[in-house]
């Protein structure tokens, strides 16, 4: 399945919504969409895996990437309410790495 992006602000925030498949191939787009939503001046970007239906390493190296990157112009926040999906980012501990909601209004708050 192709990837699907779609930005919106709340506030000082940017939120992103991904869905279909972060694999090789499409991580660089999210990569590219964290980065211009910190450029355009976004404090707090969220990054919405809601409707993610596949996210493999490549997907997770865009993620750690995009926060390294960007670490010193706001905070990168996720929303992983599927199970099989944040199984991922607590095999490869990257949970102790980014806070972690279940919707995107907490993740907001």
């Amino acid at each position: 399945m192709d990837l699907q992006l779609a930005t919106r602000r709340e506030g000082d925030a940017a939120v992103i919504s991904v869905g279909g498949d972060v694999d090789n191939d499409t991580a660089p787009q999210l990569r590219e969409a964290i980065a211009t939503a910190f450029t355009g001046g976004a404090r707090r970007v969220v990054v919405d895996l809601s409707a993610t239906d596949f996210l493999d390493s490549s997907g997770l190296g865009a993620l750690v990437g995009a926060s390294k990157e960007h670490s010193g112009e706001g905070e990168l926040t996720l929303v992983c309410p599927r199970p099989q999906l944040r199984k991922l980012f607590e095999i490869s501990r990257l949970n102790e790495i980014f806070e972690i909601h279940d919707d995107v209004a907490s993740a907001l708050g």
